[in-house]
C-alpha cells in the first residue's frame, strides 16, 4: 500500500486542491470520528476533504483512557446493543484493521464481598466474553478467570491484603489514541482524500436553505479558501453546537461536555503485572499499563469552560489519588505524578443531570440540506459512527455510491506488520538498533517503520534517542514533521509522542532538541525555533499552575495564561 506523507508541501496542495473543484464530501473535525468519516467516504469512491482547526486529535481524541473496549460497565446498564457493537469493533481492530496499534491488556477486578459479588461480577464478565466470542471477533484474547486472594496478590502485589477477598481477571485492548488518529488520517490520504490540519472553518456557504460549502482559514499561512462540497459532515465532537451555530441552526440535539482527567505515574510506583479496574461511588477507576508507566483515571464531571484546553484542578488530582490509594499498600503521592491530562467527552444531553449517566451512543442528523451532523459515541465505535455519517451524506448525493468497506480496509502500517514483527531480530541486526527499539517502532508505525529506517540510513544520528526522553528516537521527531502532519513543537511532544505526560519535566528538557530536528523540515529559522520552545515552556507552566488551583474556574483561568502558538 502506498503511504501518504503529510508534510508542509502536501498540506498546501490539499488546501488548494479542495478549493479548486467541488468535493462530494467535506468533513469538518480531525478527531477519530472525523478521520474515520474521511476514510469511509474516500474508500467508497467519493472525492473527500478533511479539515481540522488545530492539530489532528488535539481535542478529545488524544486525551482518552486509551482503551479499545466493549464497555463492561454498560452491561450493568443493560445496554447490550452498545456492548455487542463495541466488542465487534474491538475484535476487528485487534485482528484485522490495526494489529500494530491495538494491543490486548489484562485487568484485575478486586472482589470485596464473599459469595454474591463473585457470582454477580463473574456472570457479567462471562457474558462479556461470550458476546465477544459469539461475533467471532474475540478469539485473540484470553478468557476471564477467577482468582483467589492469594493468586490475585501474586500478580498484583501492590494491592492491600484487606482490599479484596478474591478477584476476576479479564482482557480488553488499548492503543495510543493520538497516534491512531494520525494513522487514520494518513490512511485516508493514501486513498486520495485531501487533508489539512490548522485549517479552521469560519462559516458555511449557503444557497437558499442548502449548505454548499465552507469558508476555511489557513491558520498557518493566513489565506482563506472557499471549499464547495455536495455534502458536509460536522464531526466536531464537543464543538458540535458551536459549529452548528455557524449555520444558524441549533440542530436537533445538544452535545454536553464531560471532563475526565488522568494521571501518569512510573511503572515502579505500582507493583503489578496487570491493570486494575476499581468500582467507585461515581463510576469506575482504571489503572492501565502504559509502557514504562501507568495511567490512572478517570473522573466524570460536567464542564462548560474553555473546550480547547480543559484544565485539571488540584481537587481532580486529589480525587484520583484518594480513590486509587484506597486499594494500594504503598500509596501514591503528588511527587509520583509524572503527567496529568484532561479531556472532554462529547455526550448527548439527556434527562439525567449526571454526566456519567448520559448516553455514550451516537446520533446522526441531517438538520439542513447539505449538512450531516454526527455526535456522541465512544472511541471504540468510531468506525460505525463514520459509516452512519457517510450513509446519511450519501442520501443527499445524486449518484449511486458503494456500501461501506472499512471493515476490510487495514490502516496504514497494518499490512506486513506481523511479517516484520517475526523478522524483528534480523531487522535489529541489519540496522544496528537494539531489538527493543525495533519492537517499539513496529508497535507505533507497523510496516511504515521501514520509512523511519530509511531516514536513519540517510542520517545515522537519527538512530540516537532524545537525550531527555530516551523512549523515543530522534528519527521519530523528524518523521512526525515530514510524514505525520506535525506543524509545531507541541504537536510532537504532546501527540506524535507522549513525552509531555511521560516525563517529570513534562517535555521541557526535550523541547529544544526536538525543535531543532523539526526546523529543517518545516523551514524554521532560529527565531521560530525560539518561539516554539518558549511557547511550549509557557504551556507547561500554565498547566502546572492550573493543577495547583482548587477548582475548575481557577484552573481554567490559569491554563488560559498560555495562548496557542501562531507562526509569524
Amino acid at each position: 500500500m502506498r503511504t501518504a506523507a503529510l508534510g508542509p508541501a502536501q498540506r498546501a496542495e490539499s488546501l488548494a486542491g479542495m478549493a479548486e473543484r467541488e468535493l462530494d464530501v467535506l468533513v469538518v473535525g480531525g478527531g477519530v470520528v472525523g478521520a474515520g468519516t474521511a476514510l469511509d467516504a474516500v474508500t467508497r469512491g467519493l472525492s473527500t476533504g478533511l479539515v481540522e482547526a488545530r492539530d489532528w486529535a488535539s481535542g478529545t481524541s488524544s486525551r482518552s483512557s486509551k482503551l479499545i473496549h466493549g464497555g463492561l460497565r454498560y452491561l450493568e446498564m443493560l445496554d447490550f446493543a452498545l456492548v455487542r457493537e463495541a466488542l465487534k469493533e474491538r475484535g476487528l481492530l485487534l485482528e484485522r484493521l490495526a494489529p500494530h496499534l491495538v494491543k490486548p491488556v489484562p485487568f484485575l477486578y478486586p472482589l470485596q464481598h464473599k459469595g454474591w459479588e463473585r457470582f454477580y461480577a463473574g456472570s457479567g464478565v462471562a457474558l462479556y466474553d461470550g458476546m465477544s466470542m459469539a461475533r467471532s471477533h474475540g478469539r485473540g484474547l484470553p478468557l476471564h478467570r477467577h482468582l483467589s486472594r492469594r493468586r490475585a496478590l501474586r500478580i498484583a502485589p501492590a494491592l492491600k491484603k484487606d482490599a479484596l477477598v478474591g478477584a476476576l481477571q479479564y482482557y480488553d485492548a488499548q492503543m495510543d489514541d493520538a497516534r491512531y488518529v494520525a494513522t487514520l488520517v494518513r490512511t485516508a490520504a493514501s486513498y486520495g482524500a485531501k487533508v489539512a490540519n490548522r485549517a479552521r472553518v469560519t462559516g458555511f456557504l449557503r444557497e437558499g436553505e442548502r449548505v454548499v460549502g465552507a469558508k476555511v482559514q489557513d491558520v498557518e499561512g493566513g489565506g482563506e479558501y472557499e471549499i464547495r462540497a455536495k455534502q458536509i459532515v460536522n464531526a466536531t465532537g464537543v464543538w458540535t453546537d458551536d459549529t452548528q451555530a455557524m449555520v444558524g441552526e441549533r440542530g436537533r440535539f445538544h452535545v454536553r461536555a464531560s471532563k475526565g482527567i488522568h494521571l501518569v505515574v512510573p511503572k515502579d510506583r505500582i507493583h503489578s503485572t496487570t491493570g486494575l479496574i476499581l468500582r467507585t461511588e461515581k463510576s469506575v477507576l482504571f489503572v492501565i499499563p502504559w509502557g514504562r508507566h501507568w495511567i490512572v483515571g478517570t473522573t466524570d464531571t460536567d464542564w462548560d469552560l474553555d473546550k480547547a484546553h480543559p484544565a485539571a484542578s488540584s481537587a481532580d488530582i486529589d480525587y484520583l489519588l484518594e480513590q486509587v490509594n484506597s486499594v494500594l499498600a504503598v500509596p501514591l503521592t503528588r511527587d509520583d505524578v509524572e503527567g496529568v491530562y484532561a479531556g472532554l467527552r462529547p455526550l448527548l444531553a439527556g434527562e439525567s443531570e449526571a454526566t456519567s449517566k448520559l448516553s455514550r451512543e451516537h446520533t446522526v442528523a441531517h438538520p439542513v440540506p447539505g449538512l450531516v451532523v454526527v455526535a456522541g459515541g465512544k472511541y471504540t465505535t468510531y468506525r460505525v459512527m463514520a459509516k452512519d455519517a457517510v450513509d446519511a451524506a450519501v442520501h443527499g448525493l445524486d449518484q449511486r455510491v458503494a456500501e461501506c468497506v472499512t471493515e476490510d480496509v487495514p490502516l496504514l502500517g497494518a499490512e506486513g506488520y506481523r511479517a516484520l514483527w517475526n523478522a524483528r531480530a534480523r531487522i535489529a541486526a541489519g540496522t544496528g538498533l537494539h531489538v527493543v527499539r525495533v519492537e517499539h517502532l513496529l508497535n507505533r508505525y507497523g510496516s511504515a517503520t521501514e520509512e523511519l529506517l530509511d531516514l536513519i540510513a540517510d542520517d545515522p544520528s537519527l538512530a540516537e534517542p532524545l537525550q531527555a526522553a530516551d523512549d523515543y528516537l530522534r528519527a521519530e521527531v523528524v518523521y512526525a514533521a515530514s510524514h505525520e502532519g506535525a506543524r509545531h513543537l507541541d504537536d510532537v511532544l504532546t501527540r506524535r509522542t507522549r513525552i509531555s505526560i511521560e516525563t517529570f519535566d513534562r517535555g521541557t528538557r526535550s523541547a529544544r532538541e526536538a525543535a531543532e530536528l523539526m526546523a529543517p523540515v518545516l523551514g524554521w529559522d532560529k527565531d521560530q525555533i525560539e518561539r516554539e520552545v518558549q511557547h511550549y515552556e509557557k504551556r507547561v507552566e500554565a498547566e502546572r499552575e492550573s493543577q495547583r488551583q482548587p477548582d475548575d474556574l481557577t484552573a481554567d483561568a490559569a491554563r488560559l495564561g498560555a495562548p496557542d502558538i501562531v507562526p509569524l
